[in-house]
């Protein structure tokens, strides 16, 4: 990406809407097109609150990475990363140790196209960029590899992604994948929505999204939970998202203004 324009061989599919692009509307972003953003508008009119989740989100990965900082980890694999903001995963964990690499995952071209934002981290550490689909966890692993050490514990945060990969296209195979190659000691960091608080707006998210191409599989509490089977969840376990260890971060406004509807967890693997 050095020298050249990261936009010249990006090809940005905006005739439909983008859970990446979205969630960057919904942060206040620019980096988003006007199907994005009437997409949001529609979900907006279901629940209001939905901006506020997508902040919760964010301040849970900036809670779960300076937790798993500060228990020593050193390296992250984040999928899913979405489009730039600041403070990012490798901004909070290099806060704590700046030898801590990083490496992000989207399968967004957009997010490609504004991967030079991620790559300036510390120099004792590494932040690097792979664009890659969460569906094909082979080509994740084969290019984390290339930057991470397989031999030492790594975090696998899977923030505010599997709501968007369904039963049918194997989500749990998918997240089982990606942690089989990870050595004891590693995390999985998840959060995800959830359909359990609001049940009429979340059938009719779900329908509309559907019509512009887009799957949203809401989980309940105990299908969320079965991510983790057979790790160890961090105390306090699953939670709704803004309730998993408030006291490392700072509140999001509006956060209390009724149940955020999703859960977030913490867990190790053994």
């Amino acid at each position: 990406m050095t020298g050249q324009d990261p936009m010249a061989a990006v090809q940005i599919d905006t005739s439909r809407p983008h859970p990446a692009r979205m969630y960057d509307w919904y942060l206040g972003g620019k980096d988003n097109y006007p199907v994005d953003e009437e997409m949001g508008r529609q979900m907006l009119a279901l629940d209001p609150r939905v901006p506020v989740m997508a902040r919760v989100n964010r301040a849970f990965m900036h809670r779960a990475t300076r937790w798993l900082a500060q228990q020593g980890v050193r390296q992250f694999l984040d999928v899913g990363t979405g489009i730039p903001t600041e403070p990012n995963l490798h901004q909070i964990a290099q806060g704590v140790a700046p030898e801590a690499r990083v490496v992000y995952c989207d399968n967004d071209p957009i997010v490609l196209a504004h991967a030079a934002a991620l790559l300036r981290g510390t120099d004792e550490g590494a932040t690097e960029y792979l664009q890659a689909d969460v569906r094909d966890p082979a080509a994740i692993l084969a290019g984390a590899k290339q930057v991470l050490d397989m031999g030492r514990p790594v975090a696998l945060s899977l923030v505010a992604l599997l709501h968007f990969v369904s039963d049918e296209d194997g989500a749990h195979d998918l997240v089982a994948r990606l942690l089989s190659e990870l050595p004891s000691g590693s995390y999985l960091v998840m959060t995800h929505a959830t359909a359990d608080f609001t049940p009429e707006e979340s059938a009719a998210a779900i329908e509309k999204l559907k019509a512009a191409g887009v799957t949203l599989a809401l989980r309940s509490r105990e299908e969320f939970s079965r991510f983790f089977t057979g790790l160890e969840l961090v105390d306090p376990g699953v939670e709704i998202v803004h309730k998993w260890h408030p006291e490392l971060g700072d509140p999001v406004p509006g956060q209390d203004d009724g149940v955020i509807p999703g859960y977030g967890a913490v867990a190790r693997k053994a």
